[in-house]
C-alpha cells in the first residue's frame, strides 16, 4: 500500500522532506571554557630573597584569559596583551596578594617563549608608620605588579615558566620596599 500524505494522496518520494543537514559543532564549542581561559598555572615563589621578608614561600594560582582579539600579523597579534589574574599566598604568615594585569608573550622557537605582565596587586602586608621587624613597609595597600618569565613548552598543552615578580607602589606612598618574588610555575594550556 503506497504511503499518503496528509490529505490521502498518494506520496512520492518528492514530497518528503529532506535530510536535515549536519551542521560542525565547532563554533558551538566557543561556550567551553576553552574559549574564555587560555592557560591555569600553579606557582611555588620564593617570598622576598634577601629582603625583610625573606625565608617564606609564596603558593600562586593564576588564570591567564583567552586573547579577546587576534590579528593575522604575527607580530602585531604578539603586541596585543591578555588578561591574567591569580591570588599568592604566604605560607609564613606574611604578605599575601590577589592580582591582575595585562599578559604579552612571545614565542623564540616551537618550545621557548618570554613573557611580560604588568598590572596591580592588593595585598595584606603592612602599612603605615609601625611595622614590625621581619615585614616590609609597602606604603600603600594597592601596589603595583611587574613581571617577567621564560618558559619552556614541553608537551603540546603542558609548559614550565621561571618567573620574577615585583610589587611597589612606585613612591605614590611614603614607603616603597616593595616585594620580589622568584620562583616557577607549571602551566596548562587549553
Amino acid at each position: 500500500m503506497p504511503a499518503t500524505l496528509f490529505l490521502g494522496l498518494p506520496a512520492k518520494a518528492a514530497d518528503l522532506a529532506p535530510p536535515a543537514p549536519v551542521v560542525d559543532q565547532a563554533p558551538y564549542a566557543s561556550n567551553s571554557l576553552a574559549s574564555f581561559v587560555s592557560q591555569l598555572r600553579l606557582g611555588v615563589l620564593a617570598h622576598d630573597p634577601g629582603g625583610n621578608e625573606d625565608g617564606s614561600v609564596d603558593i600562586m594560582g593564576e588564570i591567564v584569559f583567552a586573547k579577546p582579539w587576534r590579528h593575522e600579523n604575527p607580530l602585531v597579534d604578539m603586541l596585543l596583551p591578555t588578561f591574567n589574574a591569580g591570588v599568592s599566598a604566604n605560607t609564613g604568615g606574611k604578605t599575601s596578594y590577589v592580582f591582575a594585569g595585562l599578559n604579552w608573550h612571545a614565542d623564540i622557537t616551537d618550545a621557548l617563549f618570554i613573557e611580560v605582565d604588568f598590572g596591580g596587586a592588593v595585598h595584606n602586608g603592612k602599612v603605615g608608620d609601625v611595622v614590625p621587624n621581619g615585614r616590609d613597609a609597602l606604603g600603600c595597600r594597592v601596589l603595583f605588579r611587574e613581571a617577567a618569565s621564560i618558559g619552556y613548552r614541553f608537551a603540546p598543552n603542558w609548559s614550565v615558566l621561571a618567573t620574577v615578580e615585583h610589587l611597589s607602589n612606585a613612591g605614590l606612598c611614603d614607603d616603597n620596599r616593595g616585594l620580589t618574588n622568584v620562583g616557577a610555575k607549571l602551566s596548562y594550556h587549553f
